[in-house]
């Protein structure tokens, strides 16, 4: 408490005016709350608990803004999440005793209910996102989560008015720009329409309170600093949408402890948007935009008609003790997974375009590009392990495998095909050497025999695979792995010519790339 305490004043000096604690201290103790709060005036800044014990937490937290007499004006958020984190990570909610969880889940929410911005629950719908989710599920399961809390705590004796004022909802933002826009505003809009239905006394308990957290999904350990502009652009997505808080994740937290260099640029991120681009400003500065508008409209209904499927199944807790919502999330991942391995999504540094020269740092492990897998539960990861647990490989087996580019034929197709062989093997870590063009194909071999490489990429025209391909497969007589950039009309004669592989823009890059590592003893 005492080191958290000294990061936490920090933080707040260099403009910081939200704090998210996460309790990881078995037996948290009021002294220990003391000491972690001490210099704060919690009057002024935001606060968020998350971690363990927070039914605990929360009460130790209450009795001491009650004891001070800040509670009125406090503005303090639990992560009390037995539905979504406890189902999603635990495969169970409330264990032993679920009954006796929203008890007190109910007393916290009586004993705030003076207290307007004290929210008790949050629905942790980033989980789904990090799992592999899509938008549409992210949003349809979150929204299904907080009317089965809803329901849960009308049924223990709570009016609508006040269970629904103690939810808070953190949702992931992926780098889908303005779909994200148009995932916040949709969902504002439905939970609108899902507290209306309970007939509450005031329209305020239909406001959707909303944090979130820059993706962790789409973060990649090769050429981390692409992580920066990922997190700028989803920041301002979010920011756009009109969230309440927000965190930037540092660039480096998928495989080390975030440095004072890398907070401060997730920092500044957010007060860039804020104190220099004025975002915080402006009502729903997407209103009224035609695109967003008909994105916010397609996403909502589509959002709605999931919504009402997992009700039918009879909610949220139901749809996911059947399996339904792992199945469904899992599905979605593996289609992701798939669209990553063929680069129809593209992860820069990691499926695409590749820092060429980049050797792993000590600071990436095994452990960080190792995609951990428990059944009946969601799993978050992040969706360029496989490349980076493949590239990583490559990096530590003493190995330096090598790619010769033969460029001949057609200057202009040589030359592009040559790029796009390059971006391909070095994605697994293997050494490219590119050429500018040799003028024969007699020329090219023996370059490419100095070079000593495993692997010799032969990229001319499809019009001059015919003739050339043979000729330099016939020259190597089998000192290396030949491969044919391309996918030309003529790849049938080639393959009866002896000539098998072939790499183009609807290969499998992953399992491509697995294919030649293993032929080459990798």
């Amino acid at each position: 408490p005492k080191t958290a305490n000294a990061e936490a004043l920090k933080l707040l000096n260099a403009g910081v005016d939200s704090l998210g604690f996460e309790i990881v201290k078995e037996g948290f103790s009021a002294a220990d709350l003391d000491q972690l709060l001490d210099g704060i005036c919690v009057s002024a800044v935001s606060l968020a608990f998350s971690g363990k014990g927070m039914g605990d937490v929360a009460e130790l937290v209450i009795a001491k803004l009650e004891k001070e007499g800040t509670a009125a004006e406090a503005d303090v958020a639990f992560a009390i999440d037995p539905l979504v984190k406890g189902l999603s990570t635990k495969g169970d909610f409330c264990s032993p005793n679920g009954e006796k969880c929203f008890a007190r889940i109910a007393a916290l929410v009586r004993k705030t209910a003076a207290y307007k911005h004290i929210r008790v629950v949050t629905v942790s719908a980033d989980i789904f996102s990090n799992a592999g989710s899509t938008i549409v599920e992210e949003l349809a399961f979150a929204l299904s989560a907080g009317n089965d809390y809803i329901a849960r705590l009308t049924d223990a004796g709570l009016t609508v008015d006040e269970a629904a004022r103690k939810l808070r909802f953190s949702f992931s933002v992926s780098s889908n720009y303005f779909m994200e826009i148009a995932k916040f505003r949709a969902a504002r809009m439905l939970w609108a329409n899902i507290v209306k239905g309970y007939g509450p006394a005031k329209n305020c308990a239909c406001k959707m309170h909303i944090h979130a957290e820059t993706s962790r999904w789409n973060q990649t350990v090769y050429d981390p600093y692409v992580n920066m502009l990922r997190g700028t652009t989803e920041a301002m997505s979010a920011t756009i949408a009109g969230v309440h808080s927000l965190e930037v994740t540092p660039f480096d937290t998928s495989f080390e402890n975030p440095t004072e260099f890398s907070k401060r640029i997730a920092r500044n991120v957010e007060l860039l948007l804020k104190n220099e681009s004025h975002f915080d400003q402006v009502v729903d500065p997407a209103g009224g935009s035609y695109y967003v508008e008909n994105l916010t409209q397609s996403i909502a209904a589509e959002a709605w008609k999931l919504f009402l499927e997992l009700e039918e199944k009879g909610g949220y807790v139901a749809a996911f003790e059947s399996g339904y919502v792992v199945e469904r999330v899992d599905a979605s991942a593996a289609a992701k997974d798939k669209s990553v391995a063929q680069r129809r999504i593209t992860l820069l540094g990691a499926n695409q375009y590749p820092n060429f020269t980049e050797v792993a740092s000590d600071a990436v492990t095994e452990a960080a590009v190792t995609r951990r897998k428990k059944a009946g539960v969601l799993n978050p990861y992040r969706g360029a392990m496989a490349f980076e647990a493949m590239r990583l490989h490559v990096d530590r087996s003493g190995k330096t495998p090598k790619a010769f580019m033969l460029t001949c034929g057609n200057l202009a197709m040589a030359r592009a095909r040559a790029q796009f062989s390059c971006n391909f093997f070095a994605c697994a870590g293997i050494r490219v050497q590119d050429n500018t063009f040799f003028k024969s194909i007699e020329e090219g071999v023996k370059a490419a025999l100095e070079s000593k490489a495993e692997i010799v990429v032969v990229c001319a025209s499809d019009d001059d695979y015919a003739e050339a391909a043979p000729k330099v497969k016939e020259l190597f007589g089998g000192k290396a792995i030949l491969v044919v950039a391309g996918a030309p009309a003529c790849a049938p004669e080639l393959e009866a010519q002896g000539i098998k592989n072939f790499i183009n823009v609807k290969s499998n890059v992953l399992e491509t790339l697995k294919f030649y590592l293993k032929e080459m003893g990798i």
